[in-house]
């Protein structure tokens, strides 16, 4: 009896140990696959450094600076690891930043168009751990309201969204607010604008952008903008407000304005 009760631990009787010598290979490889490209992406970073410090001497330094590698990488992974290309855009995202006066934007300076309430960063994270900016359009007068002063809440906002992106998250949710929406409240210019600051100042930095309880007269005018966004556009869903509230929240983070 005993011999038999022995017999199953005979090495002969356990293949399942024959594999771990090629997953330890596997995991090996891995490691060193991801050490590897580690390296290389310091490489590439410290070479956009140092060519920015040679051609483009007169761009800041610091935060969101010539030198700031964060920033660099992030530019890097937009133009997929192409050193020129990333250069340009960088150059030209830091010289906007610099004219536009995004380091001067705070609470106070766009206290009175933020007041409209036409937009604001959501005091939650989506059930995906995105920060959230939810824009009202039925609050948005592009004929009575300074579109300079739009634009500057929307940076200053965008800047605020992304400063609350937890450690690892890289993308926020925007959310449109399409309810009451109507032709005066239509801005294809302000639409082009923000295009253009997501694609070319904070590239993929949006992971979704929902439409929500969108109205027929908005069909036409997404007609005309859709065109504009390109690849963009992909990252647009039309929904309704019950499925912002079961898809993307939960019943403690779900936006109060939403619950009308």
């Amino acid at each position: 009896m005993a011999m038999r009760l022995s017999h199953p631990l005979r090495p002969s009787s356990l293949p399942k140990f024959q594999f771990r010598p090629k997953s330890l290979s596997t995991c090996k490889f891995s490691i060193q696959n991801r050490i590897s490209n580690s390296d290389n992406s310091r490489k590439l970073v410290m070479e956009v450094k140092e060519k920015l410090e040679k051609d483009q001497h007169s761009l800041p330094v610091g935060r969101n600076g010539r030198d700031d590698e964060d920033m660099i990488l992030w530019f890097l992974k937009d133009r997929k690891f192409s050193v020129e290309d990333a250069v340009a855009k960088l150059t030209k995202a830091i010289k906007w930043r610099q004219e536009f006066g995004v380091s001067e934007l705070h609470e106070e300076s766009v206290r009175i168009v933020a007041e409209t309430g036409k937009a604001y960063v959501h005091d939650f994270l989506d059930v995906n751990d995105r920060p959230v900016l939810i824009v009202v359009a039925s609050k948005h007068f592009p004929a009575m309201q300074d579109p300079i002063e739009d634009e500057k809440l929307c940076v200053f906002l965008i800047e605020k969204v992304l400063s609350k992106l937890p450690a690892g998250k890289e993308q926020i949710l925007g959310i449109i607010d399409l309810r009451g929406f109507g032709t005066e409240n239509a801005d294809l210019k302000f639409l082009t604008f923000l295009f253009d600051v997501f694609y070319y100042y904070y590239p993929r930095r949006v992971g979704q952008v929902l439409f929500v309880e969108a109205p027929f007269v908005f069909k036409p005018i997404w007609q005309l903008v859709k065109p504009l966004l390109k690849s963009y556009a992909s990252l647009v869903r039309f929904c309704s407000m019950e499925t912002v509230r079961k898809e993307y929240f939960t019943e403690e983070s779900f936006p109060a304005s939403f619950r009308d």
